[in-house]
């Protein structure tokens, strides 16, 4: 089953599955009853490029506070629920575009039942979330262990329950921090359920050790066609998980926008700051929404030749810089003035 035949499901005014592009996710780190600063997060957040977020509902104020919130963004917001069913279901009443619970911890048949109810008259996703660090005990003892046997069947569990309690709204997330269980659990979830898929790796670390977790775990999943949202998650702003789902997307060819930045790695013949000059790159396209790539050299002598396949490229040494078109050299300017002579050409593409 790949994305293209999973079911479509509307969040918001954005539409997920069915082949539909995938979508980005974040969730806010702020106190969700802090309308202002979450507001503020998320907006920040829209900017950066995320398309669904998610705020933790811990508290009943929580949830009455997604109402103004709402009010404010211009994006789907997801609520995020353990435990309490009323919480789930005042976070519907407040607005909320899907809500993300674990029927395992909601409590009762009849609190579930509460919960689907009262989605099901708002026509509200419920998101069925089950992660390898809260799998049943039964299926722990029956797969000897945490697998992706016992994710995948705890997660359809979960699901049958509701759909026999009438409502097939729903995303499923089979989430590890073990990279190859969690790649091995949507192999195999995908072939038997039809649900649109969140993609992730949970607690996947600190910038550094998450960004390379997501990076391979997200890349073998995706490269299969599996997977409708995603989201990096990293310990840190999360601005960075935007960064990062982007560029995922970019590399395998699914999304397309943002400036790519490729540079060589310093060697002896390097003569400038290389790293320093490819950092301040990195930092300047963010601000820009072209779909180009951009190289920074660090050799003036195989700059132009390893640049080539890049629409725009520096390189410099012993002082001077180059500026690149295509493989060709169009300018040479000082070495100081290599980034300001960069800007003005991002600033002036395409006119």
């Amino acid at each position: 089953m790949s994305r293209a035949n999973t079911r479509v499901v509307k969040i918001g005014d954005r539409v997920i599955g069915g082949g539909n592009p995938i979508l980005i996710q974040s969730m806010t780190n702020t106190k969700t009853e802090d309308v202002e600063a979450t507001v503020k997060q998320i907006q920040a957040l829209t900017e950066a490029g995320c398309d669904i977020i998610r705020c933790a509902v811990p508290t009943m104020e929580a949830a009455k506070a997604l109402s103004e919130i709402k009010k404010q963004i211009s994006i789907p917001l997801v609520a995020d629920i353990h435990f309490d069913y009323r919480l789930a279901i005042a976070a519907i009443e407040n607005g909320a575009d899907k809500i993300r619970i674990n029927p395992g911890n909601i409590g009762s048949r009849d609190r579930i039942q509460a919960v689907v109810d009262a989605a099901k008259e708002r026509q509200i996703p419920i998101r069925v979330g089950v992660n390898s660090g809260s799998l049943e005990k039964e299926l722990v003892e029956k797969y000897n262990g945490v697998t992706a046997e016992g994710l995948v069947e705890s997660a359809l569990d979960k699901v049958r329950i509701i759909e026999e309690m009438g409502y097939d709204n729903l995303v499923i997330s089979i989430k590890s921090s073990d990279v190859m269980m969690c790649a091995k659990a949507h192999e195999l979830i995908t072939n038997q359920t039809d649900h649109p898929l969140h993609v992730g790796i949970t607690e996947a670390g600190t910038l550094y050790s998450g960004n390379i977790k997501s990076a391979v775990g997200l890349g073998i999943i995706l490269y299969q066609g599996i997977g409708d949202t995603i989201r990096v998650s990293l310990t840190g702003d999360p601005l960075e998980e935007i960064k990062s789902a982007k560029r995922i997307l970019k590399t395998l060819g699914l999304r397309k926008g943002g400036i790519e930045v490729v540079s060589c790695p310093t060697c002896g013949r390097t003569q400038i700051d290389l790293i320093g000059l490819a950092n301040q790159v990195e930092t300047l396209v963010q601000g820009y929404d072209l779909d180009i790539k951009v190289a920074v050299m660090g050799c003036v002598v195989n700059g132009p030749g390893e640049a080539k396949e890049a629409d725009l490229g520096v390189a410099g040494g012993k002082g001077v810089g180059i500026l690149i078109k295509k493989g060709e050299i169009v300018k040479k300017v000082p070495e100081s003035e290599l980034l300001s002579v960069l800007k003005d050409e991002l600033d002036h593409w395409g006119k």
